[in-house]
């Protein structure tokens, strides 16, 4: 008899056990773009709902954070305003034995924000370059009043701030009279706080400031940074916002080919961001598929 009750006991304790391990929430970290954080943590509410059974953390530090957690195994997902390096995939490879997949996952207009006072409408390509690297310092030289411009940017972390210097100041360095922020919400404070200050960052953090129209050269008018002047390329400035994955699990490729779905899309345009062509929504979904068979 006592016997008898024992083998129920552990029968019971053990059925226990597996419910216990079967009720546990599996996870997903997602790392990396302050840019893209916010667009990141919707995805992740919306896609929590959709499956209770999953939680998703997602924080930012920059894209060079989440691109160092990868390589390093410590995230499922790096965003990233930019794309890898060579360098940074030869690490990932001889770390994790496996190339990243790269997922482009929405697009972005790199708006240059002004205050909302500044009689400034239209700047240059070579005239940003030129206040970034600090050879025009005062707002006369670009048709504004006689006053000194604050320049405010990003860390040197940000996909941001590496995308910016490649594009805009042709890998020049910019100047030490830069202050540097740690995010674009943070940079877009100081502008709106600031009558002399410019900035740069992710068109969805544009608010409380003024876009100046950006026009690629001489002879060529300003483009505002509106979705079908980045879509057609029309805006100078503008670039893919990218998920790196590496050895994803099933619940990865998942909420990825989610992210990649119309639903997923439609998040971006009510954050503010621009959904991905359908050329290149199909192209990355069929990345995914390649890397998981299985994946929506």
């Amino acid at each position: 008899m006592l016997r008898s009750v024992w083998g129920i006991a552990l029968s019971v304790v053990f059925l226990t056990a597996i419910e216990l391990v079967g009720s546990q929430k599996r996870s997903i970290t997602v790392k990396g773009s302050d840019t893209m954080v916010i667009l990141g943590q919707r995805w992740a509410e919306i896609f929590m709902e959709l499956d209770p059974s999953v939680t998703i953390q997602v924080t930012g530090g920059g894209s060079g954070t989440g691109i160092a957690a990868l390589v390093n195994g410590t995230t499922d997902v790096a965003e990233a305003s930019r794309a890898m390096k060579p360098k940074e995939i030869d690490s990932v490879i001889s770390r994790r034995g496996e190339e990243p997949l790269e997922l482009p996952v929405a697009v972005d207009g790199i708006a240059v924000y002004v205050h909302e006072r500044n009689r400034v409408r239209e700047l240059s390509l070579e005239q940003l370059r030129s206040i970034y690297i600090g050879a025009i310092t005062n707002w006369k030289d670009v048709g504004g009043s006689d006053e000194r411009i604050i320049v405010y940017g990003r860390e040197n972390n940000s996909g941001t701030h590496v995308y910016f210097k490649e594009r805009v100041l042709g890998n020049s360095d910019y100047h030490p009279i830069m202050q540097t922020l740690p995010g674009t919400a943070a940079v877009i404070h100081a502008v709106a706080q600031d009558p002399q200050g410019i900035g740069f960052g992710g068109i969805a953090y544009a608010h409380g400031v003024k876009h100046a129209l950006v026009s690629a050269g001489e002879g060529s008018s300003g483009v505002a940074p509106t979705l079908d002047n980045v879509l057609e390329a029309r805006y100078p400035i503008s670039r893919h916002l990218f998920w790196y994955l590496v050895g994803e699990s099933e619940d990865v490729g998942g909420f990825a080919g989610w992210v990649l779905s119309p639903e997923g899309q439609s998040v971006v345009e009510k954050i503010g961001y621009y959904p991905l062509a359908e050329s290149d929504r199909q192209r990355s979904i069929e990345k995914l598929r390649r890397r998981r068979p299985a994946a929506p």
